[in-house]
This record gives structure tokens, C-alpha cells and sequence, in this order.
């Protein structure tokens, strides 16, 4: 192993440059680029401090590895697949350790984030506390980027002499320059020339392949790479499991990448963990999530097998939830977990999926209750051992599984109370509620909407004196227009232009027959609906939605 060292603007220049050594590329192995603009930022200002900088790891090969160029203009929607290069048996050194440091630093200087360059208050450099930023630089669009903040990249690649450079920053800052002010920025570019261009600052450990092919082969680098990356909290567990499975599968970015895509169009946030590990629990590895897994014979060479048929798992549960329920988005799934059995279901029973029954039921009365919070390894492991004990799916097998594992599908009343406007669980609720409701209507736009029954707009106009103040206030917090007896769930053309609007119930239910008021749980009572008997209202409602949910709820 080689110790090098280099000047920065000399290591920049090797990013994805073939006449510089064969040049520096990144392993498909490497995550993406995960560094905010403070966090880029932070390394400049760090930078010329000249605060030191950990070592790099590169692999110096010819090997005919799959590997991607650094990314200069970044921006969110970037797809890493658009930055592969086809393999070849050239020289290369691909970094192990150190991607979000140099891919900062080619943002920075050779590149923009989300558009904007990398731009440096020259007059900046007070003296700060260690946490606190001495050196300022922000990515700037041009047209707003006055002087004192001057574009970075030409500061550290440009030919001029300091003096040269600093009196054209004189000539363009639009005023008088003053003596201390031109000390400084002499003082900055001198500061830029060393740090940027003489010091060796950057320094990298070099595994070399070419000298040494028998040394280091691939299998013994992913290793390598897991063990330099591992600590602290550089990589998340599923970068390391991805790392594995990337190592061996030359398309599982492109193959991770269009699965989310799938996943995510209406809404959801599935990540790559999620499906690392519903992947271990599709092909028989069980739920816990555990990196040596996917270093076992064979479970690399499964998934990749197996991968169409888990992603149509996947993807046909997703398409139930969002066709027999209300659940159409992440705020309205609070856990993912308890997708997987039923993706088990999916992939090892397809037939029986088919036509399994109370499906729906399952998933809403485990999320409703919070059965899959906390740690539910033992109780996955346990719903897949019954489904295989079946051959499908029973209801109350699952329930009775769920119990098992001392877990409840029941809630209390003071749970029930706490669900209101705006919260996740109202949507569960709704769902058990609101059994006959469409929950995919023709037009996306077209959902049903939690609506108030006495308006919003109407409650929060009401006053009462303050006895203490003499002053007027409001009648009704927050809490008690959005709480859930003064909610309803109603179809888009209920709710939209010409709808119920803010509309008082007494105006609203006046035609409404008595299968609607039983379908939202409405006293029948009229006087209850005046706006003067809200409070009677909410007492009356509560009675029946207690009625109507006794069976979920435990004292």
C-alpha cells in the first residue's frame, strides 16, 4: 500500500480523467452523494484554515470493474446511472474512502449545486470560534453574486499573480477599495495559492492492483471498503448491503433505481432499506437486517435471480393498498413493515394471494394499533412461518399470530380522541370507518377529503370575554374545531366548488337521508346541528363513534 500525497487543485484534476494516471472514478459500489451545501461549504471554510483532512482510499487497477464519474452540476433529480462508464480493461484508481469530500470538491471548483457556482467572501475571515464559520462561501447565482463574494474556481485556477488578481478584484467592485480591505483580499488570494495549489493537503492510501494483482482482488476491496466505511456514521446499513449486492450484480443501481421510481410515483418513501430487507425476507433470510447475510453462498446470486419477481411483489401490494384503501401516501402510513408479509404472500403464494380475504383488514387494524412499532424482526419472522404453515393467508391466524407475539390490535379510548384533523392515524380510521368509500376514483385528484363538519372559518369567528382581560377570544382552539367528532370523510365532488364548503351542518344534513347520517355517524337530533350546540353536538357524536369502534377499543 502507497501513501501519496497531492496539492488539491492537482487531485481535482484526476476526477474522471483518463490522461491523469488513468484517473479517478467511483465504484458502483459507492452510495450516492449525500453532503448538503453547508456540509460543502463547512469543507472550504475548513479548507483554508487549513485544518488537516482525513486520508483518501483509492484502488489502482486494470481490472474491468463497473464504476461511474464524479458528478460536477449536481442537482436532486440526477439519476447515478447516467454517470456509468463502460468497463474496460484500462488503469483506473477508484475511490473506496472519500467520495463526499472529493465530489464536494469538484462541485466547488469545477461544477455547480442546483445550478449555482461556489462563491467566496473575500473580505470574510474574522476570527471565530472553532465550530463557527471564519471563511464564507455560498453557492451564488451570477446575477446576484456581488462583490464581496467572487466565484471560487477562478480564484484557484486562475494563471494570474496574486497582485495581479487582486487589483482586478479592486477594478470590479463597483466602490473604493480600502487599505485594510485590499490587505485582506492579498492576504486571502496568498492564502488560496498555498492551500489550494502548494500544500500537499490532500493525502490518499493507494491499493495497487497493477504492481500487485495478486494482492488485492476484488472480493478482498468490497471488503476493504465495508470495513474503511463502516464506522461512525458514514454509510447506512443498507450502503453496505448495497455495496455487496452492487459488487456482484452488474445493473442493481439501475434495477434499485427504477423499483423506487415504481414505488414512489404516488407519494410513498420507500428506500433502499426497506427493500434490502423485505429482499431478505422474500428469499428466506429472515427480518433482521444483518450485513453478513448477504455475505452467505448464494443470497447475492438469489436476489438478483429472483429480483423481477420480488419487484412485482412489491409493486402488486402497493397497487391493493392504494386500490382498496385509503392509504395513498407516506403521511398515511405510518410503518412499511407491515407491507411485507403480505409482499411474502405475494411473491411465494402468487394463487393464493389471488384470493385471499380481509387482506385490507389486516393491514388497517395493524397500523391502526401500532402492532409493527419497535423492534418486529420476531414478530415478520413469525407471520412468514404462518403463512408457509398455510400455504396463504387466514385473518385470524395473522391476529392470532400478532397476539402472540404480545403485541395488541386493540387501542384505548383516549387514543381514539387523540386522532383528529391532520393526523396520520385519522386516515386508518377512515379507512375502518368508511368501508364502501371509492378509494381510487378515476382522476388522481379525485380523492375522498377529510373535511370539518362545523367549518373551520365559522368556528374560529366565534368569541367569548376573557373574565380575567375583559377581552374577546377565541371560543374554540384548534383542538377543539379539529378533533375528531367534528370530522367527516367526503367524496371530492362533496367537498369542491359548489360543495359543502363552510356550509353549517344544519344547512348541510337538512336534506340528507337517514342512511347518510348513519353512514358519518350523525345524531339525528336536528337542534343538535344548530351552531349554538356545538359542544352537544361533539357529545353526542363521540356516543356513537365509541359505539361504532367498541370492538377496537380496550378500557
Amino acid at each position: 500500500m502507497k501513501n501519496l500525497k497531492q496539492p488539491i487543485r492537482r487531485i481535482v484534476s484526476f476526477l474522471n480523467n483518463r490522461d491523469e494516471d488513468g484517473g479517478f472514478w467511483l465504484p458502483n459500489i459507492q452510495r450516492p452523494f449525500v453532503w448538503s451545501e453547508d456540509q460543502i461549504c463547512r469543507l472550504f471554510d475548513s479548507i483554508m484554515r487549513e485544518y488537516p483532512l482525513s486520508t483518501l482510499l483509492v484502488w489502482k487497477t486494470t481490472n474491468g470493474i463497473r464504476r461511474r464519474k464524479f458528478i460536477d452540476n449536481w442537482k436532486p433529480t440526477l439519476k447515478l446511472s447516467d454517470f456509468y462508464v463502460p468497463e474496460d480493461q484500462k488503469k483506473k484508481c477508484l475511490v473506496l474512502d472519500g467520495q463526499q469530500r472529493l465530489q464536494s470538491l469538484f462541485i466547488g471548483l469545477c461544477g455547480s449545486y442546483e445550478g449555482r457556482e461556489l462563491y467566496f467572501d473575500i473580505t470574510s475571515g474574522e476570527l471565530s470560534a472553532p465550530d463557527d464559520i471564519k471563511f464564507r462561501f455560498a453557492f451564488k447565482d451570477k446575477s446576484v453574486a456581488q462583490f464581496p463574494w467572487i466565484k471560487f474556481k477562478e480564484l484557484v485556477f486562475t494563471t494570474m499573480r496574486v497582485r495581479e488578481m487582486r487589483d482586478k478584484i479592486a477594478a470590479n467592485s463597483g466602490r473604493e477599495i480600502t487599505p485594510a480591505e485590499t490587505e485582506k483580499i492579498e492576504d486571502h488570494l496568498n492564502q488560496i495559492e498555498r492551500t489550494f495549489k502548494m500544500d500537499e493537503a490532500i493525502a490518499y492510501q493507494e491499493l495497487d492492483s497493477i504492481d500487485n494483482p495478486n494482492l488485492y482482488k476484488e472480493d478482498d476491496v468490497v471488503e476493504i471498503f465495508i470495513r474503511a466505511n463502516s464506522g461512525g456514521t458514514k454509510l447506512g446499513k443498507s450502503d453496505l448491503l448495497f455495496s455487496l449486492l452492487n459488487a456482484s450484480w452488474e445493473v442493481a443501481d439501475e434495477k434499485m433505481e427504477g423499483l423506487l421510481e415504481s414505488l414512489n410515483q404516488h407519494g410513498f418513501e420507500f428506500d433502499r432499506d426497506f427493500v434490502l430487507k423485505s429482499c431478505l425476507v422474500l428469499t428466506g433470510q429472515g427480518a433482521r437486517y444483518e450485513v453478513q447475510k448477504f455475505r452467505k453462498p448464494g443470497v447475492r446470486e438469489g436476489v438478483e435471480a429472483s429480483w423481477d419477481a420480488i419487484s412485482r411483489a412489491m409493486i402488486d401490494v402497493l397497487d391493493f393498498v392504494r386500490g382498496k384503501t385509503f392509504i395513498q401516501c407516506d403521511r398515511a402510513l405510518p410503518s412499511y413493515l407491515v407491507l411485507i408479509p403480505l409482499m411474502y404472500l405475494r411473491y411465494k403464494y402468487p394463487e393464493q394471494w389471488k384470493v385471499a380475504k380481509d387482506i385490507d383488514t389486516y393491514l388497517l387494524r395493524s397500523l391502526f394499533a401500532k402492532a409493527f412499532s419497535g423492534q418486529p424482526d420476531n414478530l415478520l419472522d413469525a407471520l412468514v412461518r404462518k403463512i408457509d404453515e398455510l400455504g396463504g393467508f387466514s385473518l385470524d391466524e395473522a391476529f392470532n399470530v400478532i397476539r402472540s407475539q404480545g403485541r395488541s390490535l386493540e387501542i384505548t379510548e383516549q387514543q381514539l380522541w387523540h386522532m383528529g384533523y391532520g393526523s396520520d392515524t385519522i386516515h386508518l380510521l377512515f379507512n375502518l370507518w368508511y368501508r364502501s368509500f371509492n378509494h381510487t376514483p378515476a382522476y388522481v385528484n379525485n380523492f375522498p377529503e377529510i373535511d370539518h363538519i362545523f367549518p373551520q372559518s365559522v368556528l374560529r369567528g366565534l368569541k367569548v370575554t376573557n373574565p380575567e382581560t375583559g377581552r374577546p377570544v377565541m371560543r374554540y382552539r384548534e383542538h377543539d374545531r379539529n378533533q375528531l367528532a367534528n370530522c367527516m370523510l367526503l367524496t371530492k365532488g362533496e367537498n369542491g366548488p359548489g360543495g359543502k364548503g363552510a356550509t353549517l351542518p344544519e344547512d348541510w344534513f337538512a336534506d340528507k337521508d337517514d342512511a347518510y347520517l348513519d353512514k358519518h355517524l350523525i345524531p339525528k337530533d336536528k337542534e343538535l346541528w344548530a351552531l349554538d350546540r356545538f359542544d352537544d353536538f361533539i357529545l353526542a357524536r363521540m356516543k356513537l363513534i365509541k359505539q361504532r369502534f367498541q370492538l377496537l377499543l380496550v378500557s
